[in-house]
């Protein structure tokens, strides 16, 4: 009897912080927290001013920063009475690197535009 064994992204060098992941997932799966996303493209912002144009009252903008913030997608600064949000760069680096162990067989580049061409 052979045993084949397979490879998965678990197994990987290159392994994830599972608790991590999920947590960055988690928070990412909520349309309003994508769209707060969107906004702080840009750059910094004032929950005051999210809350002019994320759409939503600001007890329920609040909750979902907060969620960003315990995920570690966000970054916030407290500057008097406002508080000021940013992307957390580190975040995305390692959302990018996340996505690259789902898509990618062990260390292939599939995922960089010269391979997905070939």
């Amino acid at each position: 009897m052979t045993t084949t064994t397979t490879t998965s992204m678990i197994s990987r060098s290159a392994t994830p912080d599972l608790a991590t992941a999920a947590g960055y997932f988690h928070a990412l799966a909520d349309e309003t927290r994508l769209r707060v996303l969107d906004l702080l493209r840009s750059g910094e912002r004032c929950v005051c001013e999210l809350a002019g144009v994320a759409g939503v009252a600001q007890p329920r903008l609040s909750y979902h920063l907060r969620a960003l913030r315990e995920a570690g997608i966000l970054l916030d600064r407290r500057q008097g009475r406002w508080v000021y949000y940013r992307i957390n760069p580190a975040a995305v680096a390692e959302l990018t690197r996340l996505g690259q162990l789902l898509c990618c067989e062990e260390d292939d580049k599939c995922c960089s535009p010269s391979k997905r061409e070939a």
